[in-house]
């Protein structure tokens, strides 16, 4: 089934075109990788997704133009994670997680019912959060904190998982934690993720399908492979990126 679909999505700063009648798909149980060079328009094509920058064009969830969703009934259908956290205020972990719930809340001042509980709880054990719960996210490392947020959007249970370069400054460790946890959660029915990649790699070891993006345009889309094929990211990019990528492998093979 269908679940978004954007249709010459496009984005302007002044008199600056950042994004440019960009269209794309994805479907149930995909992951949708956004890649392509520095400056190409990556980040605001899914900021324009999530409603946080203005834009022209148009974009479908299941069917229903998003701008005809209330933010908090939008909020139930697609989760944000953003590249990075200001975090300034002493919460616990399982606070933090809490947040997520801000979706079926039935008014400011409504208290906490059993299913948010549940959600929350099952966020932790999800990411491995539950010995941190009670541990102020003041004193967690980038690594965990990032596991944090990603729990957050985790008890909001979207349907659809929007992550801007989920491990963006994380070491490699933590970079394959994140990816396997968001590998798991796409796996149950009628989920779907899209991420902004850096990582080639990562987009060919995880995605199912892409966009490879280049000056605000949309290059090619559909199957990661054909997406990223030597030719695409030859022209994107300004080099031989295969050639690059396997002589950065080959200094592997003697250790």
């Amino acid at each position: 089934m269908r679940m978004l679909e954007v249709k010459d999505l496009s984005v302007r700063y002044g008199t600056l075109d950042i994004v440019k009648n960009v269209s794309f798909s994805v479907e149930e149980g995909e992951w949708l990788m956004i890649a392509g060079p520095n400056g190409a328009g990556k980040s605001t094509v899914v900021s324009a997704i999530a409603q946080s920058v203005a834009s022209t064009g148009d974009v479908f969830f299941c069917g229903k133009n998003v701008r005809q969703y209330r933010s908090q009934e939008l909020a139930r259908h697609i989760g944000v994670l953003e590249q990075n956290h200001a975090v300034n205020y002493a919460f616990s972990v399982r606070e933090v997680v809490g947040l997520g719930r801000y979706a079926y809340s039935s008014g400011i001042f409504a208290g906490k019912s059993d299913a948010d509980d549940d959600a929350v709880e099952q966020a932790l054990a999800l990411t491995g959060l539950e010995a941190l719960a009670d541990k102020s996210v003041l004193k967690l490392s980038g690594g965990e904190l990032q596991r944090v947020f990603l729990a957050q959007i985790f008890a909001q249970d979207p349907d659809l998982l929007i992550l801007d370069e989920p491990t963006n400054h994380l070491d490699l460790v933590y970079q394959k934690q994140v990816f396997s946890l968001i590998e798991e959660w796409r796996k149950e029915p009628s989920r779907a993720v899209i991420s902004v990649v850096h990582d080639l790699s990562l987009a060919l070891a995880y995605g199912s399908t892409a966009v490879l993006m280049d000056r605000g345009e949309a290059v090619a889309f559909g199957p990661v492979q054909e997406v990223l094929n030597a030719d695409h990211l030859d022209a994107a990019y300004g080099m031989d990126v295969k050639a690059w990528m396997q002589s950065l492998l080959k200094q592997w093979e003697n250790i």
